[in-house]
């Protein structure tokens, strides 16, 4: 036993214990761990994540579909009444909630199925060792004790302690602030030392920007140093606009019901109508009136939204995303596979005169070929020019290239010669260069040379070409590690010149962004002059330019104001893509970001719709709401229009339960007023919403018309509330209709009063759908199958069900046959005020 009992402790004293004896505290090897262990501590530790929550049990479900608090009282006061004599009126509403919260709970427990499968399909994976042999598995069950193998561009799935790396370097900046890469090394490190200087731990929640690396995982999901922190502040996703829409609009429906509970109950105390009976009532009409439904409505309708996503390849991440993805009016990307080609080549090496370059090349292939960072387009197309000998060139260190610099440098020794080769950003390089290599090899000073190279550099990018810069520097011995300090007074030796040509359709897809309402602003890193000449060719007329260092020279307030009116953002850096989205979003829209690399991770958090790639790095993916797999947007043009379609389909629901559900509940609260026994049994209340429901329920499945889809749309409370109002009345103006023919036509008992209104509620309730859902005449707009076979299945069980033998059950009774035809003028009449308000309404009234 040690004296200090932290070294006795794996996940304390990871840092400061020797390697292997760290292997034996943790009960592992350097070729990992067995598949069954490795299957035998994730049932004892839990899945690797940050949130120890599990998946709801169908026990939950079932219940989240009864836990509203008035539908609870319900049941309570059926017991109640059960134990006061009136056993078969209570056990049918309780028959009946159990029926609605079933049908809710089947849909809700298909939709939760649906969505865990599409999220298999973009889940992150990391390489490990099992059973001797590299693999890859789900970054969630990786455990203690396994062996992973990092490389750039990968998130690291736990704290972890460095068995062997090659110039790896981690970006720390979630957990320690410091924005510049972190070198990660081999070593035994003392107790003291702090987070931000464990050289030889890396920690989950940073991610590799270079090199790789063999680590052993030792701290998973809420055990680690970042699982501590998120722990203390508990942050939860911020609410879009739909949902806070739909928090308000609950809301005021609960205010509206607990008035009218108070009002009826009191009411008919007053009147001296039985209190239990009265008191039921009155719950009955509550839930009702209760958007009971709506969670699962928004559920099955957003789960529905992201298989259908899935077909066009877009897959969700965040379900309630897809609300914001169909309110998207702005859509920032870089150029760079969406816009152009995504395959970027080489065209020409030249040296500063503006001479095809062999040397220039040369050094460049050497710089690309020896760089360890993450696998990049650039390289890529140096490397596939052409192929250069290597086997008498031995790489020494790297400095990997970071955001701040804009520049890699590799240290390698060919013969006895030591020589840093620098590639990077046209204007870096130039400011590290104090020479310039000329075509005869003779040396020139910088300041001599520096206007004609720049104006060189000016007339290519204008030209469209991807300018970087190549410069080297030889030492006489004596250097082992690159440090910053050396890369100054450099050599300049040639300038490389890519291209990445548009995309031929990439014209059309702007126009289609366009006509859907959708502003495409391109953030680039390159100069303004490369983005002002690619925005030529793919359709933008004289686009406005704001450059980074404008921005760097911006307040705030400037900054809001410029955003929303530029085109195009170029030379941008990392940490300006935040600050542009924040702008925009200030200044009122909903902004969608594209990225895939390693630094738009944080973009990713702030737009309302982060979107990545399914080749994206692991952090970006991790950051992303929704993913495509495919790098085009037409892919994303498919994807919003699907996304309105859902948002569509989730406002009708809305919609139908404040039209005619909400006349009649009001209804019966007004002739309570002057009837002097219940309108409806409570059961028959919960009948009702149950029967008007069934159709609701497909509403996911619904068609929606192609005008609904063409604009970004919000959610509107206020344009809900005129709604309910407008609809809600016309609704009960027919409900009174019915009264009255009921009461002075067909002088109806109150068996048959209550029978004859259930009927006509339900079936005008069923047929008011087919009206409400679109804003054209309904004949002109095609329901979906499942609606339409729902709704008629409904009248026609209602319009039977007085004469089949649960009618007694329920207190119901067969009505006379000229009932039927007053039923059938009353409904037509309904439909036909129900069609002119509409027109009426949607001709004033502004959704937007």
């Amino acid at each position: 036993m040690s004296q200090n009992p932290e070294l006795d402790d794996p996940s304390k004293s990871y840092y400061q214990s020797d390697e292997n004896a760290l292997l034996r505290q943790l009960t592992t090897t350097p070729g990992g761990l067995s598949s069954d262990e490795a299957k035998k501590r994730l049932d004892e530790m839990g899945y690797n994540k940050l949130s120890s929550s599990r998946k709801a049990s169908e026990w939950q479900l079932f219940l989240n579909q009864i836990k509203n608090p008035i539908t609870i009282l319900l049941i309570a006061s059926s017991i109640l009444s059960f134990f006061l004599g009136e056993k078969s009126d209570s056990l049918i509403i309780v028959v009946i909630i159990l029926i609605s919260a079933g049908l809710g709970f089947f849909q809700e427990k298909g939709a939760a199925n649906a969505v865990s499968k599409l999220l298999e399909m973009v889940r992150v994976e990391t390489k490990v060792l099992r059973d001797g042999k590299e693999t890859s598995v789900p970054v969630e069950e990786i455990v203690p004790g396994d062996i992973v193998l990092l490389s750039a561009g990968n998130m690291v799935p736990g704290d972890c302690r460095l068995l062997e790396s090659k110039d790896l370097f981690t970006n720390e900046a979630t957990l320690t602030g410091e924005t510049f890469p972190v070198e990660k090394m081999r070593g035994v490190l003392t107790a003291d030392t702090r987070i931000a200087e464990r050289k030889n731990s890396l920690f989950m929640g940073t991610n590799v920007v270079s090199g790789t690396g063999k680590v052993v995982v030792v701290n998973t999901g809420t055990h680690t140093e970042f699982g501590a922190i998120s722990q203390h502040l508990r942050r939860t996703q911020p609410e879009t606009e739909f949902e806070k829409g739909i928090r308000r609009f609950g809301y005021l429906l609960m205010e509206i019901t607990l008035l009218l509970v108070f009002v009826i109950f009191s009411i008919n105390i007053f009147l001296h109508k039985p209190v239990l009976d009265s008191f039921l009532f009155s719950l009955a009409i509550a839930v009702g009136l209760t958007p009971q439904l709506l969670p699962a409505i928004i559920s099955i309708n957003l789960s529905k939204g992201a298989s259908n996503m899935a077909k066009l390849k877009v897959i969700v991440k965040r379900l309630s995303s897809i609300e914001n993805l169909g309110s998207m009016d702005i859509l920032c990307s870089d150029k760079t596979g969406t816009l152009t080609e995504g395959k970027v080549s080489l065209y020409k090496a030249l040296d500063f005169g503006g001479n095809e370059s062999e040397d220039a090349f040369r050094l460049a292939y050497i710089n690309a070929s020896f760089e360890t960072g993450f696998n990049n387009p650039i390289d890529d197309a140096i490397r596939n020019h052409a192929k250069i000998p290597m086997e008498s060139i031995k790489k020494i260190d790297e400095l990997p290239y970071d955001f701040g610099r804009k520049c890699l440098s590799i240290l390698i020794a060919e013969g006895n010669n030591l020589i840093s080769i620098t590639k990077g950003a046209f204007e870096q390089i130039v400011s590290k260069c104090s020479e310039v290599q000329g075509e005869d090899g003779n040396l020139s000073s910088m300041e001599d040379v520096r206007a004609s190279l720049i104006e060189r550099y000016q007339q290519y990018s204008q030209d469209g070409y991807r300018v970087l810069g190549i410069a080297s520097r030889s030492f006489n011995g004596g250097i082992e590690k690159l440090t910053k300090a050396d890369e100054s007074g450099l050599i300049f030796q040639g300038m490389l010149l890519f291209v990445d040509p548009p995309k031929r359709d990439a014209k059309a897809t702007i126009d289609q962004l366009r006509d859907l309402g959708i502003r495409l602003k391109i953030i680039t890193g390159d100069n303004p002059l490369v983005a002002e000449h690619i925005s030529r060719q793919i359709g933008f007329n004289n686009p406005r330019i704001l450059s980074g260092n404008q921005i760097r020279q911006m307040g705030t307030e400037a900054l809001v104001l410029q955003a929303a009116q530029t085109d195009i953002f170029a030379a941008v850096e990392p940490n300006q893509k935040e600050s542009i989205l924040i702008a925009l979003k200030k200044s009122g829209h909903v902004v969608g970001f594209i990225g895939d690399g390693i630094n738009d991770a944080p973009a990713l958090h702030t737009a309302d719709v982060g979107i990545s790639v399914s080749g994206a790095v692991d952090v970006a993916k991790e950051a992303a709401d929704i993913v495509l797999l495919g790098n085009d947007l037409q892919v994303l043009i498919n994807g919003v229009r699907e996304g309105r379609k859902t948002f569509a389909n989730t406002l009708k629901y809305i919609f139908m339960a404040t039209s005619a559900n909400f006349g009649n509940m009001f209804s019966m609260a007004g002739s309570s007023l002057f009837l002097n026994f219940l309108p409806l049994l409570p059961k028959q209340v919960l009948l009702t919403n149950l029967l008007t429901d069934i159709p609701e329920m497909t509403i996911a499945t619904d068609e929606v018309d192609p005008s609904f889809t063409a604009q970004p749309r919000r959610m509107n409370t206020d344009f809900i509330k005129r709604f309910m109002v407008v609809f809600g009345i016309i609704s009960s103006v027919f409900d009174y209709l019915t009264f009255g023919v009921l009461l002075f036509v067909l002088h109806a008992g109150v068996a048959e009063f209550r029978t004859g209104w259930l009927v006509e509620s339900v079936v005008s309730a069923s047929l008011i759908v087919l009206i409400v859902r679109t804003s054209l005449p309904f004949f002109q707009s095609r329901p979906g199958k499942y609606l339409l076979g729902a709704t008629l299945f409904v009248i026609f069980f209602t319009i039977v069900l007085p004469v089949t033998p649960l009618a007694h059950l329920l207190g119901l009774v067969p009505l006379p046959i000229s009932f039927y035809g007053w039923l059938g003028m009353i409904v037509i009449l309904y439909g036909i005020s129900a069609e002119i308000a509409k027109r009426y309404f949607y001709k004033n009234v502004k959704n937007r």
